[in-house]
């Protein structure tokens, strides 16, 4: 064990035993499959594309006790590498990297990949259907809900989602950032127990793989809020926008909901039915990252809350209302606030900061202006500035989410 609390390779006997019975008692699975997974320079590869679906369907097929009730949600990325690749066999290049560019491949390859993995699944009888969302579809709280109840229709109908981010409508505001981030915030849209990144890496190494190519896979990891993100990851690939940073601060979001992670190589053969035991696996060794769940689950609401939308700014805080907010879990006062950063109105999501590091993040009662008046002070200050329309609190505890990934 070492200082970012994940186990070596190899792991226990018990936690093996444990590993295998949360895999097979899982009934609802989110997985994430990235772009370069599913593409290579001639755009879709439609070979793993296939073995993918052949081992989502046997997946389905043998949910808990045997009784084929397992549920899936598949998030796919290759929409853009796809459209790029048909974009290039009529000498049109679109491998620019601003927002028009990208939207406009988008436009080309989603209906390449939900064609695609339709193909795929029709010799399964499986059918899918296509999911495009964007941040407001998720901020907005009756569009989240509209949007849960379609969810379990499709999936009460035995149906597969097929969700990606709606690139060719979204603006930079309401963007997820990458399907890691959105498939995170699916995990707890559809209430899945389990969550699996499909990547091209073989699991998260212990160091840099870009500067130690020899760097050992961890089996697992116990505590994702204490890895040096730093030293264990590498850069983005070539044809994605992720990265194992943001595959781990998407394993943290969901262990944050009481859920765990596996990180596997999505092209190795039978990557997810050697994980779930359907087929043998040659090495005595787990594949991939497994990633724990916290031990006390986060409400859903403020789970719901704290990812909604990007910070749109910041507070920073003293060192008592620090100690208020981690260890006593209060409220933060206008008295502990000794700055603000940004501009942004009465109820939007802002970081809460101390000495340069990230608290959490929370809803204000209190916008960047009145703030600027009245931090530092105390509650009959404030009224005499604001008057008698004021809260108590700048952010309360209900509406604060501590140690947020963003």
């Amino acid at each position: 064990m070492n200082d970012g609390g994940q186990a070596g390779p190899g792991g226990d006997a018990a936690w093996a035993s444990e590993r295998r019975g949360l895999l097979g008692r899982a009934r609802c699975i989110v997985i994430k499959v990235g772009s370069a997974v599913l593409t290579d320079a001639d755009g879709l590869a439609l070979k793993v594309l296939d073995s993918l679906a052949s081992q989502i369907a046997a997946l389905r097929g043998k949910g808990p006790g045997g009784d084929g009730d397992r549920r899936v949600v598949l998030v796919s990325s290759g929409a853009v590498a796809a459209g790029r690749a048909a974009l290039g066999c009529r000498g049109i290049d679109a491998r620019g990297r601003d927002l028009a560019v990208r939207q406009a491949a988008a436009a080309v390859g989603q209906g390449l990949l939900m064609r695609a993995w339709d193909r795929a699944f029709r010799p399964h009888n499986i059918v899918t259907a296509q999911v495009l969302l964007t941040r407001d579809d998720l901020r907005s709280r009756t569009r989240f809900l509209n949007a849960r109840n379609t969810f379990a229709e499709l999936l009460g109908w035995g149906v597969l989602p097929i969700v990606n981010e709606n690139d060719t409508v979204s603006v930079a505001e309401l963007k997820f950032g990458d399907n890691d981030c959105l498939a995170s915030l699916l995990v707890n849209l559809v209430g899945a127990d389990l969550f699996i990144n499909l990547t091209s890496a073989r699991g998260v190494c212990a160091r840099d793989p870009q500067a130690d190519p020899g760097a050992p896979v961890l089996v697992r990891i116990e505590d994702v809020s204490r890895l040096d993100l730093g030293r264990l990851c590498g850069a983005k690939t070539s044809v994605g926008t992720g990265g194992m940073r943001s595959k781990l601060m998407a394993a943290r979001r969901a262990a944050q909901l009481g859920v765990p992670t596996l990180i596997l190589r999505g092209r190795d053969p039978d990557a997810l039915t050697r994980a779930f035991g359907l087929v043998e696996a040659a090495e005595a060794t787990p594949a991939g990252t497994w990633v724990d769940p916290a031990r006390h689950a986060i409400p859903r609401r403020k789970f719901w809350l704290a990812y909604q939308s990007e910070p749109a700014g910041s507070l920073t805080v003293d060192a008592g209302a620090a100690a208020a907010l981690m260890r006593e879990g209060g409220s933060l006062l206008p008295g502990g606030v000794r700055g603000v950063s940004g501009s942004f109105p009465k109820g939007a999501l802002v970081r809460v900061e101390h000495e340069g590091q990230a608290l959490g993040v929370g809803l204000t009662n209190y916008s960047a202006a009145d703030l600027r008046k009245i931090m530092g002070l105390k509650r009959h200050e404030v009224a005499a500035i604001l008057g008698n329309a004021h809260y108590p609190d700048v952010i309360h505890r209900d509406n604060l989410l501590l140690d947020a990934a963003v």
